[in-house]
């Protein structure tokens, strides 16, 4: 199977593309410090899972994908935080934890299957 065909790679992708709409409303002075901590970590969600499918063995690949999950926490925090400092609101911030919660459980799924 394709990296493009896995169900977690198409959620956390769609993500990334909301994640680079959201953060264009963010305060200018934040453009190199949240903005740019919050986009790189979710799209090292969708790349981690990439470079990992792409590996040769299963242990490399088990690798990125708890990497992809360090990744799914630090955006979290980062929406958190968001959230904390006013650049986003409560509903919004619920929205994409939900989301990302979503892709946590999906990761760990796919941990799971790999390890088995």
């Amino acid at each position: 199977m394709h990296w493009r065909d896995l169900e977690v790679w198409k959620k956390a992708h769609a993500l990334v593309l909301e994640v680079y709409r959201l953060t264009l409303k963010y305060p200018k002075n934040e453009a190199y410090a949240i903005v740019d901590q919050l986009r790189r970590a979710s799209y090292s969600v969708t790349a981690n899972i990439v470079e990992g499918q792409s590996r040769n063995t299963t242990k490399e690949y088990l690798y990125f994908l708890y990497n992809a999950r360090g990744s799914v926490e630090e955006v979290r925090y980062f929406l958190l935080l968001s959230k904390d400092l006013g650049y986003i609101d409560n509903d919004i911030y619920q929205k994409y934890e939900a989301e990302y919660e979503i892709v946590s459980k999906m990761l760990n799924g796919l941990i799971k299957s790999l390890k088995t």
